[in-house]
C-alpha cells in the first residue's frame, strides 16, 4: 500500500464526498446500472446500514477522500452468512494509483477476522468496451484474484445499449463443516487491520 494513502472506516459525515465520487459512474457510465443517482438521504441511509455489520472503507489521500469500498449482504438468509458482495468506487483520476488495492487489501482482511469465507462482486460487462464501460473493472478483480462465476447476457439497458453482467468470486477462507460464526465489524478490532 502507497504511503500517501490512509484507509479508515467511512464516516457517517462522509457521505455527501462518497456520493460525489458515486454520481460520475450512475451520469457518465455503465459501471453503476442506476439511472438516477440515489438522494443524499438514500445514500448516507445505505451506508449507515452497511456499517451496522460489515467493513464501509475509505482511502484519504492527504485531506481528500479518493474512493471507498464496502461489503453488503450477499443474500438475507441465515445460509448465506459467509459470503458478501464487494463494491468499489475510485474517484475518477484516482485510478491506477493503488487506492483499489489498498481499499481491497483492507477490505479483505477485515472480512476475514470477521470470519467471511466469500467475497462476490457483481460487474457491468461488455465485449466491446465504448465510451461508458470498460473492462477496467473485471481486469481489476482478477487482478486482485477474483474468478469468474457466471455471465448474464444483456441484462443491463442504458445509454441505448445493452450490457452484461458477469459475477467474480474470490474464497478468503476455507469452506469447512462447522464453520465459524460471522462477527459484525462493530465487534471486531479493526484498529490493526487498516
Amino acid at each position: 500500500m502507497g504511503t500517501d494513502i490512509r484507509i479508515r472506516m467511512a464516516r457517517e459525515e462522509d457521505a455527501p464526498v462518497l456520493l460525489d465520487i458515486f454520481r460520475p459512474y450512475v451520469l457518465q457510465t455503465a459501471v453503476a446500472f442506476n439511472y438516477d443517482p440515489p438522494t443524499p438521504e438514500e445514500f448516507r441511509s445505505t451506508m449507515a446500514d452497511r456499517l451496522r455489520r460489515y467493513p464501509y472503507l475509505v482511502a484519504q489521500r492527504e485531506e481528500e477522500l479518493a474512493g471507498y469500498a464496502y461489503a453488503s449482504p450477499f443474500k438475507a438468509r441465515a445460509a448465506y452468512d459467509w459470503a458478501v458482495e464487494t463494491s468499489i468506487y475510485v474517484k475518477q483520476g484516482q485510478t491506477g494509483t493503488g487506492c483499489g488495492r489498498a481499499l481491497y487489501d483492507a477490505l479483505e482482511r477485515i472480512l476475514k477476522a470477521q470470519h467471511i469465507l466469500s467475497m462476490y462482486a457483481c460487474i457491468a460487462y461488455t465485449d466491446h468496451p465504448d465510451d461508458h464501460l470498460t473492462s477496467n473493472s473485471p481486469d481489476f478483480h482478477a487482478h486482485m484474484g477474483y474468478e469468474l462465476t457466471a455471465r448474464f447476457p444483456k441484462c443491463g439497458y442504458k445509454f441505448n445499449k445493452w450490457y452484461d453482467m458477469i459475477w467474480m468470486h474470490k474464497e478468503i477462507g476455507p469452506h469447512t463443516d462447522a464453520p465459524l460464526p460471522v462477527i459484525p465489524v462493530t465487534e471486531v478490532d479493526i484498529s490493526s487491520l487498516l
